[in-house]
């Protein structure tokens, strides 16, 4: 159930909530082995975002002559520096950022996705074990207490004043910052 959770979170362009936050909830809910969670948990992802990417590569010739023009003198660009790639590359491996645009853009410039896949599965490996280890260890040192306050009447009230707060920060009459001349 993770496993398509996490696939069809990867097969959106944008929107879709964090994998890793899908796979910490279900690490805390469900108390899966953290191991094969993240592996699982980066193997769909990277599916996910492959099958998102060669979706994008279908699309181009939906796109005007212009466009499709445009993709390819920056894919011919792209290809002609071998450094670029692989910077493109270890963006993928080392970036928790989201990354469905990076996935749609390498599918519209038709770029060899077998390695950015692979870098992107690297880095997803890195990155969930840091954030399932660190929500195991956080539970374990503070879950009693978390869950004693979380549920609580007062603790709702707070974020809702913190959320009507913030939505009020754009109605305060800012003044705006005087240079110095």
């Amino acid at each position: 159930m993770v496993a398509a959770l996490v696939l069809v979170i990867n097969l959106l362009p944008a929107f879709g909530p964090p994998t890793w936050s899908v796979l910490v909830y279900a690490r805390l809910r469900w108390h899966l082995d953290p191991v094969a969670l993240v592996v699982v948990g980066a193997s769909a992802a990277t599916l996910g975002r492959y099958v998102l990417a060669s979706g994008a590569r279908r699309l181009r010739g939906h796109f005007s002559a212009r466009y499709r023009t445009n993709l390819a003198n920056l894919a011919d660009r792209l290809r002609g520096r071998t450094a670029s790639v692989w910077s493109l590359a270890i963006l993928f491996v080392v970036s928790p950022l989201p990354s469905a645009q990076l996935f749609v853009a390498a599918g519209l410039l038709d770029l060899r996705l077998g390695l950015l896949a692979a870098s992107f599965f690297a880095g997803r490996l890195v990155t969930y074990s840091l954030y399932v280890t660190t929500a195991v260890v956080v539970d374990r040192r503070l879950g009693d207490i978390l869950t004693n306050v979380w549920g609580q009447p007062w603790w709702i009230a707070l974020q809702l004043v913190l959320v009507v707060a913030l939505s009020l920060l754009p109605l305060l009459p800012w003044r705006t910052a005087r240079t110095r001349g």
